[in-house]
Order: structure tokens, then sequence, then C-alpha cells
């Protein structure tokens, strides 16, 4: 048996660590701390390990650790400090360009806007952004709820009236007959709304389009969209209790509604919904995309032709060294590597190579 990846074991511990540490000092010592929510809290711990292990996991690979390291250099260095890191990799220097790769438009691009999404349909960017926003609503809600980062007190000379307390400190306040208070209470309906017409809309595709039910499997695909919709069922199933049921049958639906909500948090570090913290790397393949573009190109060996930036295709050569893939070959005029031929020059010489082993 393989022994467990150090770094992913100290990062897993680390990221459970500070979540235990954030609900500790969020929670004024635990004092705001709901003991009723002690399961949320353990599966959150016991998630915050997982992910921080698969991440460091994933982050290790050499594609995954060139494009964190290449983005990070060229995020958050000055022009001229980014040019001389690619320079250290063979590239001469180049004029970075400024705002379309900056950091903020590609989250506002990749992450709220789900852009690539929208390349793909209209349908399904409505769908994925019903999904994401819902989803993520409902995060930032609960997750500061559970910690005892934010809670309610009644003002002492009037119940109709909540002070609002963020990490132990009085931050608003607002009448229970407000609008606001409406919102406020009524946020995670808003999310499982926004939710169950983002899971309508992805069971129908998911059964209905040929070409997604022939490349989709169980697990991954249908079991995260059966976990979103136990979560958000029994969640609307709990304001159904207590607001036209009188609170009867609150307790089992509760029960039920934390059962729910740790499996979906413990599938996330195993299943395709990992798929959020990957997309982290995506900032840095946005701000590397535009550097290249900026950049020196690479020319086909072969017919000569620009096909990609060289930062691109020397990263790319360093990557497949680390994997112990060798692609280097004798040529007439010395040693080529198979990176420095464009696509269409390395379609045609396959083509060649199978005229000639059959004679022509």
């Amino acid at each position: 048996m393989r022994l467990p990846n150090r770094t992913a074991l100290l990062a897993g511990t680390a990221l459970t660590v500070a979540t235990a540490t954030g609900i500790a000092i969020g929670s004024t010592g635990l004092r705001h701390f709901d003991p009723a929510l002690t399961g949320y809290a353990l599966g959150a711990l016991m998630a915050a390990f997982a992910v921080g292990y698969r991440f460091a996991v994933w982050a290790q690979r050499p594609p995954s650790r060139m494009y964190f390291r290449r983005g990070l250099e060229l995020f958050f260095r000055p022009a001229g400090t980014a040019a001389q890191a690619v320079e250290k990799a063979g590239v001469s220097a180049l004029p970075l360009p400024h705002g379309a790769g900056t950091l903020g438009f590609a989250i506002a691009r990749n992450f709220v806007a789900q852009e690539f999404i929208r390349r793909r349909g209209g349908v399904r960017w409505v769908m994925h952004l019903c999904l994401s926003g819902g989803c993520t609503l409902a995060f930032a809600i609960t997750f500061p709820l559970v910690f005892g980062w934010i809670h309610f007190e009644s003002f002492a000379d009037n119940a109709e009236m909540y002070h609002v307390a963020a990490f132990g400190m009085n931050v608003d306040s607002f009448s229970v007959h407000s609008f606001k208070a409406f919102m406020m209470f009524n946020l995670l309906n808003i999310s499982a709304i926004l939710v169950l017409i983002g899971l309508a809309m992805a069971g129908w595709r998911r059964f209905t389009d040929p070409g997604e039910r022939a490349t989709q499997s169980f697990y991954e695909d249908i079991v995260p969209l059966l976990l979103i919709l136990a979560v958000t069922a029994t969640g609307l199933a709990l304001t159904v209790s207590y607001k036209f049921l009188a609170g009867h049958g609150h307790g089992l639906w509760a029960l039920v509604h934390m059962m729910s909500v740790v499996a979906l948090l413990l599938y996330i570090p195993f299943g395709k919904l990992f798929h959020m913290f990957q997309r982290t790397c995506s900032l840095c393949v946005s701000r590397y995309k535009k550097v290249g573009a900026a950049g020196p190109r690479a020319h086909c060996r072969r017919c000569g032709g620009d096909f990609a930036s060289q930062m691109h295709v020397d990263d790319l050569k360093t990557v497949l060294d680390e994997l112990g893939f060798n692609y280097r070959f004798a040529g007439a005029q010395g040693e080529v590597h198979y990176q420095d031929i464009c696509p269409a020059c390395r379609r045609g010489l396959l083509a060649l190579n199978q005229g000639r082993s059959i004679g022509r």
C-alpha cells in the first residue's frame, strides 16, 4: 500500500485546523455556536480535510503545477518582473496586457458570469447560473450561521427588533416586520427555488440529450443532482413545517436535512462537484493565455507557421519530460521536439508516415 501524500496530508490538516480555528474565533469562543448545528460543523471539518488533501494532490501534478506556478507569477508580479520570470524559461521579454488579464476580470468572467458555459449554449448557461448561483448563495448563508460567525439577538426591551451580530459585534438591526427581515429569513428559500429551476433543467438535459446520455455516468453526473435535490427539498420541507404545519415533523426533517447536507459535503471532494475548486486553475490559464498571446510566438519547424505562444510550447516540453514522455526525434537538421511541429503538420506527417509504411 502506498503511504498518504505527505504534502496533501499537511494541506488537509492545515485546512481543517484553519476551519476549526475560524469557528472558535468567529463564534467568540463558541459562545454563539449553536450545539444543534454540531453535525453540520463536523461534516464541514471532514469535508475541509478531504478538499485540502485532494486539491494538494491534484495541484502537484505536473500540468496543474505548471499552470499554477506560471499563473501566480504573471498575476501578482509587476510587468517587468513577470517578463523576467518568463525570460528565465528561455523566452524573451514581452509586453504584458492589462485589464482583461487581471485577476478580478477573470473571477468575474469565469466564476460569476460563467462565460465559458455561455459559449456552449444559452439554456445550458441559465441552468448553470441557477445551480451555481443558488448553491453559492446557500453556502454563503449557511456556513456563517453554522460556524457562529453571524447570529441574531432580539432587543432587551423589544422582541420585534433584532440585532445582527457578526463575529461578536453588532453590525445591523431590523424589525421583524420589515422587508429586510423578510429577505434575510427567506434567502435560503430563494436560493432553493433557484437551485430547483437549475435541477429541473439539468435533469431534463441528462435524460433527453443523446450526447449526454451516451457519456454520463451515474456516480459522476446523476448522484450530485440527487444529493443537491435532497438538500434543497428537505430544506424547503423545514420551511413548510414551521410556517404551515405548526412545526409538525420538524425534528424529523431537521435530521434528514442534516444528513443530506453532510452527505453532499463529503461527496464534493470525491466527485464531479470538486471542479468548483479546480476552476481556480482557470484563473491562471486565463492570465497565461493573455500573456502568451502578447509575447513571442512559436513557429513550426516544418512549415514555419505561427501556431502557439513560445512560452506555452516550452512549458509543455517541461511537463512532458516530468511525465516521462520523450517526444524528441532525429530530424534532417538535428534533434526535433514533436511540440515544435504545428497541429496541421502533425496530421500531415502522420499521413505521410502511414503511406511510407505501406510503400507509397
